[in-house]
């Protein structure tokens, strides 16, 4: 019993922590041999066509298009595909105002693949940009997205995710703490070797490098990505090419957007599952299972059984300091993410109980995705959450 909960309580900590403290040390070592990666630069940048599947997005894709025409480079060398398939509100009048455009709809909505493949069938550029119809990107995105693919060996950029908590939010505040330390390990990620996926707000690959992800996948961004990590090319993350927007609506919406983020994880990890085997690429594996794999299978599990092992062995008798102050610990948390949950109920906002709050509410979410994923009722087609 003592040793399957130092185990558990080892994996915990490494697929939360420790990865992390682990990369920091590679990148040190990496960078003592090797010196520190130069940025490349912005010269002979190839041509790229910017992809926004839009669906019902009449309150962002004016903004949107307006951002996207704002973006700078170089002239002739960039393209906009908007696709709003599906749509039944007024997003495919506001797009089709803008002749600069090439505004593609059908009334039917088959999901975000269907519409991205018919886009995709139109493109002649170098590279490809994927962006969500909600978020709004720095001037300089594409120009320091494209300026890594001078490197033959990197087949997929990925963009930071930024998002933006007022002084007012509510529990969904953990979800930028949230992203912004994973944007940490994404760099470190990148730095030693590649990028683990990358998130539909902002990312690129070689258009002639693209394979057709299933209509039926949940999480098509990190596939799509994935894909061709999987055939020996990088993921670079390009923390200066970001895409801005607002928490998710409540917690409520967070958690839905969660929960089929996990059903998703737990596809993609069926569907690649070749890079569970370190053999072809041993250090992308290496990176898959420590960033993505461990947190999107057993960990979540591990949590309750490491409360439940502590528990039994406090209440058993062995009184060792060390149990009885990791069980202290364990229910003070969680006694935090519980008020977390009372509070936002109560619309009561003390930011100290978000976080543990968030943290738990996400590994639940996890556990949620996986039997729903089992369960066979995570559909492919597009919910998304709604935002401040």
């Amino acid at each position: 019993m003592n040793a399957i909960f130092f185990i558990s309580l080892f994996l915990i900590f490494y697929a939360f922590i420790g990865y992390g403290f682990l990369l920091f040390i590679l990148i040190k070592i990496k960078r003592l041999i090797f010196g520190k990666p130069s940025i490349p630069e912005a010269e002979n940048l190839p041509t790229c066509t910017l992809i926004v599947a839009a669906y019902n997005e009449e309150a962002f894709i004016e903004k949107k298009i307006k951002n996207s025409l704002d973006l700078i480079y170089p002239e002739n060398k960039l393209n906009f595909i908007f696709v709003t398939d599906g749509s039944t509100d007024d997003t495919a009048r506001i797009v089709s105002k803008f002749p600069q455009v090439n505004h593609m709809h059908a009334a039917a909505r088959l999901g975000k693949m269907a519409a991205v493949h018919r886009a995709i069938a139109k493109v002649k550029t170098d590279v490809i940009v994927f962006t969500d119809a909600n978020t709004f990107l720095n001037k300089e995105a594409i120009i320091n997205i494209c300026r890594h693919y001078a490197d033959s060996k990197t087949g997929a950029v990925a963009g930071e995710k930024r998002v933006n908590i007022t002084e007012t939010a509510d529990a969904t505040a953990g979800e930028g703490f949230y992203w912004k330390y994973e944007s940490k390990l994404k760099a470190w990620d990148s730095e030693l070797y590649s990028v683990v996926g990358a998130a539909g707000e902002l990312f690129s690959i070689r258009t002639n490098l693209y394979q057709p992800v299933p209509a039926g996948a949940i999480i098509d961004d990190f596939m799509i990505s994935m894909l061709i990590a999987e055939k020996g090319y990088k993921i670079v993350y390009e923390p200066e090419a970001y895409a801005m927007e607002t928490g998710s609506e409540n917690v409520k919406e967070e958690l839905k957007r969660k929960i089929r983020i996990a059903a998703g994880g737990i596809q993609s990890i069926i569907w690649l599952k070749s890079l569970l085997i370190p053999i072809k690429t041993p250090l992308l594996s290496f990176q898959y299972i420590s960033h993505r794999v461990l947190r999107w299978t057993i960990v979540p599990f591990l949590m309750l059984l490491v409360l439940l092992l502590n528990i039994l062995i406090v209440v058993r008798g062995n009184s060792a300091p060390l149990y009885q102050l990791l069980l202290v610990a364990q229910l003070v948390f969680y006694g935090m993410s519980a008020l977390g949950w009372l509070m936002v109920a109560k619309e009561i906002k003390v930011k100290i109980f978000f976080i543990p709050y968030y943290f738990s509410m996400m590994n639940y979410a996890v556990i949620m995705g996986i039997v729903r994923f089992t369960k066979g009722k995570q559909s492919a087609v597009w919910e998304k959450a709604k935002r401040k």
